[in-house]
């Protein structure tokens, strides 16, 4: 297989699909779908509240990331007890953000890769929020769940099939939540079109589009941040390595897990060239960062098919010059909604076969952002959807609520990562998702974000 036409390098393909996969007469089976699925465990965590407790959080990873994530539990009013990174100044510099607001200098863990595992045994924890490179995000998370702690976790939350299931297994054998805090479902837009697609504004719904194409060059050969990590997934795996942003907010549209599920996919990829140039031209001659080989394409295309038969779009590029667009596209019988700039459209509207403006629509604006959509966009944060995401995480705990998200929305909406890998070296072939639900996708409707009032 040649990967300057694919994207692909031959060498992981053959090594990779023998061990992840296995050829069918209908496409590829991921190695694991059904054997995991059939784990001892102790139930299903769909539908499981929390206990209602203000939260005493841990933080891991005090980076660009957690400290983001940490403006907003402070403006929230989280109780901060614990921080750690593998950066003492880093986790000082945490530290101090949470002494200014008020609240007693949390204990710090900066001893090394392994150090959070002192943290997470703490009495004094009860989730524990995990900002790290994706690699951590399962051990992490793990570690715990497995000390009695809730798992809050950066996107995605786990990189390979074997992982998700992991982190399921895990969530139900110790009764603790495992979440992905994938902060584009809290978005203005994606809450109000959620809502509106839940009251059947759009009919059936037939077709989503989701993206994560954002221009990260300059960041992925930066000398700091996430320069000194995520380009280094560009040289060892292919696929959709960051779906879940675009991915997401259209699953809860479609009500995935929730009445639906995925059912299969298949993945296709360009060949690989924007780090190649970028590097050529904005790197010396003698940088060591000039003898890296990418194997990944620059932009993956995955087409998904729920068990209802709808139809998904993904795509991800961060290695070419485009604007940024998570494009959010949801389709029905009735109308339409996208993204990137916001329009809508329904049949029989005024004004012809032309895109409307969504601002037409803001009655259905979500609570949460009529509640707290102004000191959102005071902070920042993505638009103020992270906020909206930690406030609403917050409120779960302190009220006792089922969470918006868990454990098998983690999964699912992370496995195109892994199964994008596996079409890939099978040709383009179909990949079965795995069930991470059990059979218990059926048991409710609609995602608790919603119907919230």
């Amino acid at each position: 297989m040649n990967d300057l036409k694919t994207g692909w390098t031959e060498e992981w393909s053959r090594r990779e699909f023998l061990r992840l996969s296995s050829l069918t007469a209908v496409g590829v089976s991921v190695a694991g779908l059904d054997a995991e699925a059939e784990a001892p465990k102790a139930g299903t965590m769909i539908g499981v509240p929390f206990e209602a407790k203000n939260p005493r959080i841990g933080l891991i990873g005090t980076g660009g990331r957690g400290t983001s994530l940490l403006g907003n539990l402070l403006a929230a009013d989280a109780q901060i007890v614990a921080l750690c990174d593998v950066v003492r100044e880093k986790a000082e510099h945490a530290q101090s953000m949470v002494v200014k607001v008020g609240q007693k200098a949390p204990e710090l863990y900066t001893n090394g890769d392994h150090h959070y595992e002192a943290l997470v045994a703490r009495d004094d924890v009860d989730a524990v929020i995990i900002a790290t490179p994706w690699e951590w995000h399962v051990p992490m998370a793990v570690a715990a769940m497995t000390h009695g702690k809730h798992a809050f976790t950066e996107v995605p939350a786990a990189t390979t099939i074997e992982d998700c299931w992991t982190l399921v297994n895990t969530s139900e054998q110790t009764r603790r939540h495992c979440i992905m805090m994938e902060n584009c479902c809290y978005g203005y837009n994606e809450t109000l079109v959620l809502r509106m697609a839940h009251e059947g504004l759009f009919g059936d719904l037939l077709y989503g589009e989701g993206a994560y194409i954002h221009d990260l060059r300059e960041e992925l050969f930066s000398n700091k941040g996430e320069g000194l990590w995520r380009r280094t997934w560009h040289t060892k795996k292919g696929g959709n390595l960051y779906p879940t942003h675009g991915l997401g907010p259209v699953a809860n549209y479609m009500g995935i897990q929730r009445g639906d599920r995925f059912d299969y996919m298949v993945a296709m990829s360009t060949p690989q060239r924007g780090l190649d140039l970028y590097r050529k031209e904005h790197l010396k001659a003698d940088d060591p960062r000039q003898a890296e080989r990418y194997i990944d394409g620059d932009m993956t295309t995955l087409i998904i098919k729920t068990a209802e038969g709808r139809t998904i779009t993904v795509k991800h590029d961060v290695v070419n010059p485009r604007p940024y667009n998570r494009i959010n596209v949801v389709a029905g019988t009735k109308g339409a909604f996208a993204d990137y700039p916001p329009r809508i459209y329904f049949d029989g509207q005024a004004g012809g076969e032309e895109w409307g403006s969504l601002d037409a629509w803001k009655e259905h604006q979500h609570p949460l952002w009529k509640r707290e959509g102004e000191i959102a966009q005071k902070l920042g944060g993505h638009g103020g959807m992270d906020f909206i995401m930690i406030y609403r995480l917050l409120e779960c705990m302190r009220n006792g609520l089922v969470p918006d998200l868990d454990v098998y929305d983690a999964a699912a909406w992370s496995a195109p990562g892994p199964l994008s890998r596996a079409s890939l070296a099978a040709g383009s072939a179909p990949v079965k998702f795995p069930d991470f639900t059990r059979g218990n996708w059926k048991e409710r409707t609609v995602s608790q974000i919603a119907t919230q009032s």
